[in-house]
């Protein structure tokens, strides 16, 4: 049986490299700076309504946190390769 602390624990592993990376962008200031604090709320409420939805219709707590470290991740390629 998987262990879901296991993916929790990957989770705030990967997450802390997003931040990272978005508060280095957000130092530099200017345009992509502004860009990437709009981006990063909208993004947030989006996964929000998103897990929710997930889990009113019967989906695990376990997908949800799989979801969102396919969100991690599609950042965590975004930001580094700008």
């Amino acid at each position: 049986m998987h262990n879901p602390f296991l993916s929790i624990l990957m989770l705030a592993f990967e997450a802390q490299k997003v931040i990272e990376l978005r508060l280095v962008r957000i130092a530099w200031g200017g345009t992509e700076a502004q860009a990437e604090i709009q981006s990063m709320v909208s993004e947030k409420i989006q996964a929000a309504m998103e897990a929710t939805g997930t889990l009113m219709v019967g989906g695990s707590p376990e997908s949800v946190i799989a979801r969102y470290r396919e969100h991690v991740a599609a950042n965590t390629k975004r930001l580094m390769a700008a």
